[in-house]
């Protein structure tokens, strides 16, 4: 796993973590412009993957796809405060020696994309051709945009809104308070998150605000195993996989960064393709085109779906020919300047 050390980064809140490295994932043509992709919340740096082990976003991204890495050069970072390879909960800290755990500092969504500047820097990268993520990857995708506008030459950010809702805080709360409070959890200094009954429900109560209503009737409607109902099974399903591959320290880091997103009334220069996606509790698209008519260039669609905020993992082919077309527009538009 290739690791890229950025030294020492001044955060938001007034702390400075010290030899801060981020673990990445580079595909695709070496000489190609390069396309930044950013993970959501529980993803990782392993959006195209391989032929063995294919990446979380494959079907969009690889060769001959909307992200096609014939073409293109593909970077995607570990979120700094994650637990895939980049400093975060689990890091050792420099300062004692053993690792952060709780005393790991509250991040914004603007430290995260900060680290990664610098990290392209160091790759000798001067400029990407687009940055694109779904949900926390799309803050990330605004930051850049508001941030980074010479460097970033256009954004795609997806299923996301331009300031975290107060629904979407308020499930935030719910998962929170499940995994502080669960005594389990001993201020964080927890052996670890596989039978940690709050991490379990944190993620239950995400899992039922991702997708819609209807998804979740269609799917299950009132069918039981003969225990239980099958949508409990599910629910009990997903919160312990989570649990065994995910650190709870590091999910509470990105929930809380995840609060802090505002992108506020400022205005963007690089050009956006934004796509949300119909029946997204937390990120309803009307927030999203309210914000983006005032932008200096901006395109959006929304997507019809039942998947609601999940649509930017699930049906590729809805969507994927938007990014296709958009890519090509802007790679013609620097061809004839």
């Amino acid at each position: 796993m290739p690791t890229i050390a950025i030294g020492n980064l001044a955060l938001d809140g007034g702390n400075v973590l010290e030899g801060v490295g981020l673990a990445y994932e580079r595909s695709g043509n070496p000489d190609g412009p390069v396309i930044l992709i950013c993970h959501a919340l529980t993803g990782d740096q392993y959006a195209v993957g391989t032929d063995e082990a294919p990446g979380w976003w494959s079907r969009l991204a690889g060769p001959g796809k909307a992200v096609d890495t014939d073409k293109f050069q593909v970077i995607c970072f570990n979120v700094l405060g994650g637990c895939n390879g980049s400093t975060g909960p689990q890091s050792i800290n420099p300062n004692t020696g053993t690792p952060y755990r709780s005393d790991f500092p509250l991040l914004t969504i603007r430290d995260m994309v900060r680290a990664e500047y610098q990290a392209l820097k160091i790759l000798g990268i001067e400029k990407v051709k687009t940055v694109i993520g779904g949900s926390l990857g799309g803050m990330k995708a605004l930051e850049w945009g508001a941030l980074y506008p010479d460097f970033a030459e256009t954004i795609v950010p997806l299923a996301v809104n331009p300031a975290f809702t107060s629904y979407a805080l308020a499930f935030n709360h719910i998962s929170i308070q499940a995994i502080e409070h669960d005594p389990d959890f001993q201020k964080g200094n927890y052996g670890g998150s596989s039978d940690f009954k709050g991490f379990h429900l944190a993620r239950m109560a995400g899992m039922i605000s991702y997708r819609s209503g209807k998804l979740f009737n269609d799917r299950f409607g009132r069918t039981a195993n003969g225990v239980n109902f099958e949508v409990e099974s599910y629910l009990d399903y997903q919160g312990g996989k989570l649990a065994r591959r995910f650190d709870a320290n590091s999910y509470l880091i990105l929930l809380k960064a995840m609060n802090s997103h505002d992108v506020g009334e400022r205005k963007i220069a690089s050009p956006i393709l934004s796509i949300s996606f119909t029946h997204d509790l937390l990120y309803p698209a009307e927030g999203m085109v309210t914000w983006l008519q005032f932008q200096p260039e901006a395109s959006w669609e929304v997507i019809e779906t039942d998947f609601g905020h999940d649509g930017f993992l699930v049906e590729f082919e809805k969507w994927g020919g938007l990014i296709r077309k958009f890519l090509q527009k802007q790679h013609q538009a620097n061809a004839a300047q």
